[in-house]
């Protein structure tokens, strides 16, 4: 039966009643395309990714505050804390990614991931709770006790292990919901990932204004009863959806077939390139069930020669595979390398950000944040302003930029996705800009009247360095999500995901060792950048070399944004007639 449906979907018989992507439904079936994916499977993914960011920015924008007013870290310590737990967060997932498209599939990876969260929400709110591990009163002890500190970052670790679970797989399963051989679901799909940051940037605007008010005026405990109950719901909506997800079943480690690829053109590397690319092996279109068939590029040509058949007297597929490659596998193998580049021209940018949740929340705890008739705004809670912008830009974007850019072009991704990246990116290099300007005028202040500081400076001086940042993340954030999935195999999708977010984990890193390196080299040509506090430190320095380093490194992107290839899926038998569509792929 399941063969009849498949060679039907195969046909094009019946193509809109059945799903042909090599995904199947929770009973290992084909998908009845009416009843599972697209919309109807992602929203619950989304609904899931708005309650796991709730609680992880609740937790993330006030760990520097927490560090500080509660184990009174001081800012230099306190700053590098946040940085290396938001580095292997973000670094888990290649861990978390690779686990799910070798070995556990999608769902598995996120329910267990989740249950792992779970356990770590659970034991920060028992180090606030239970007196023999909670922290001591600050006026009665200036040093934080032992057992509170090992409980606390167990419980914040535990998090980043859930997390690097979570992220890869929840984000790729989501858009595996979306057919890409069906052009109504390939478009839906491109939306998918705008609408997904817009759930995202939802749970934050709340992470980051009702959570951090509880945190800041009820108690610390309040707030993480409240984070772990929406992540015990979280969980609960995820099972709830089951029947209506598509599933894409892991076929081993998708390390192996590149690893195949680059011993085939070395053991081939005497062999003489065929004067046709068509006489390159492939397995013809029409018997492959899995999958999708490459084009050939003229890139990288030394891995051609994985692909060249030896021995024409016994049949290729019967040869070694670590002889032998096809052009599909050869073709990823140089997705994989062209990602290399990108990845490290996006790591500037990745060190802006990450100072989003460090600096920027530290200096609106150095400025006047009353507003009405007593209320004051909890520090962390400026980071609203950053989604509130980024919520409003995405919306734009999908909603009036692309249909117009779309009917302009006729590119039906609107523009090119490494160029919404480049936009983001300028708009990093201007953030840095005003951030540096506003924090000179704040130290300025301070300079005038000591006694009284920056409190007479409005917290609002910082909105429009979120704003600009929170334009420029709907840019650059949303589109490395959409380019990690699409640009690399189709078997490594997950993995994608943590490309991604790698870029920000390692770009944490980067930034705790730049301080570091900064600090040295200002304490021996004068004065350290990075004082006691914020009113003995100077950040506007840091935020100009910064400023100056993204500028640089965007110009660079550039160029290598220009000379980039992007995947071009193979819509014909024979590999020659890639060429034919190579214009289009190009426009991807």
């Amino acid at each position: 039966m399941e063969l009849k449906k498949g060679a039907e979907a195969r046909s094009g018989v019946n193509e809109e009643k059945w799903v042909y992507d090599s995904s199947v439904d929770h009973k290992g079936r084909l998908p009845l395309r009416a009843s599972t994916g697209a919309w109807k499977a992602s929203l619950f993914i989304i609904a899931i990714e708005f309650s796991e960011r709730l609680s992880y920015f609740g937790i993330a924008t006030s760990l520097i505050i927490y560090l500080s007013k509660v184990m009174h870290q001081d800012l230099k310590t306190a700053a590098k804390s946040v940085n290396y737990w938001a580095g292997v967060t973000t670094l888990m997932p290649l861990f978390g990614g690779f686990l799910a498209d070798a070995f556990l599939g999608r769902f598995p990876t996120v329910f267990v991931s989740s249950v792992i969260y779970l356990m770590g929400l659970i034991l920060l709110t028992m180090s606030t709770f239970v007196p023999s591990l909670k922290a001591c009163d600050a006026a009665a002890c200036p040093e934080p006790r032992k057992v509170h500190e090992v409980v606390f970052f167990l419980a914040i670790y535990l998090i980043s292990i859930g997390t690097g679970g979570h992220k890869p797989s929840l984000e790729s399963f989501g858009a595996d919901q979306f057919d890409e051989n069906h052009e109504e679901e390939r478009k839906k799909k491109m939306s998918y990932f705008n609408w997904w940051n817009f759930g995202l940037c939802s749970g934050l605007l709340l992470g980051v204004t009702v959570v951090v008010y509880i945190q800041d005026h009820v108690g610390w405990g309040a707030a993480d009863i409240i984070l772990t109950a929406v992540m015990a719901l979280s969980l609960v909506i995820f099972i709830v959806g089951r029947p209506f997800y598509r599933y894409q079943v892991p076929t081993g480690s998708p390390l192996t077939p590149m690893l195949q690829v680059l011993v085939s053109a070395i053991k081939n590397r005497n062999l003489p390139y065929p004067s046709n690319p068509a006489e390159l092996y492939e397995v013809p279109k029409s018997r492959t069930d899995k999958g999708r068939l490459l084009c050939h590029t003229e890139s990288l040509r030394f891995l051609d020669k994985a692909a060249i058949v030896k021995d024409r007297e016994v049949g290729a597929e019967q040869q070694n595979p670590w002889r032998l490659a096809t052009v599909t596998k050869v073709e990823e193998m140089k997705l994989l390398l062209n990602l290399i580049p990108i990845w490290l021209a996006t790591l500037p940018f990745g060190i802006s950000i990450a100072q989003t949740t460090t600096f920027f929340i530290k200096q609106g705890t150095m400025l006047n944040r009353n507003i009405g008739n007593g209320f004051q705004i909890p520090p962390a809670s400026v980071y609203a302003v950053a989604a509130i912008a980024m919520i409003v830009t995405v919306t734009i974007y999908e909603k009036i930029l692309i249909p117009v850019v779309r009917r302009a072009t006729g590119n039906e991704r609107g523009i090119k996705i490494l160029q919404r990246i480049g936009i983001g990116m300028l708009f990093s290099v201007a953030t840095m800009v005003v951030s540096a300007l506003v924090e000179r005028k704040r130290l300025s202040v301070v300079a005038k009247d000591p006694v009284k500081g920056s409190l007479s400076m409005s917290v609002f001086w910082l909105a429009p360095q979120f704003i600009i940042i929170g334009v420029g993340d709907a840019f650059t954030v949303v589109g490395l999500q959409e380019y990690f999935y699409d640009q690399v195999p189709d078997s490594m999708r997950s993995l994608g995901i943590a490309f991604y977010l790698s870029v920000i984990g390692a770009a944490n890193f980067l930034s705790s060792l730049l301080i570091t390196a900064v600090d040295h080299v200002a304490e021996k040509n004068g004065k350290s950048w990075f004082g006691k506090d914020l009113n003995s430190s100077r950040l506007d320095n840091f935020y100009w070399l910064l400023a100056g380093m993204t500028a640089a490194n965007l110009f660079v992107y550039v160029l290598l944004a220009r000379r980039y290839s992007y995947k071009n899926v193979q819509k014909s038998v024979a590999v020659a007639d890639c060429y034919k569509d190579g214009l289009e792929g190009s426009m991807a």
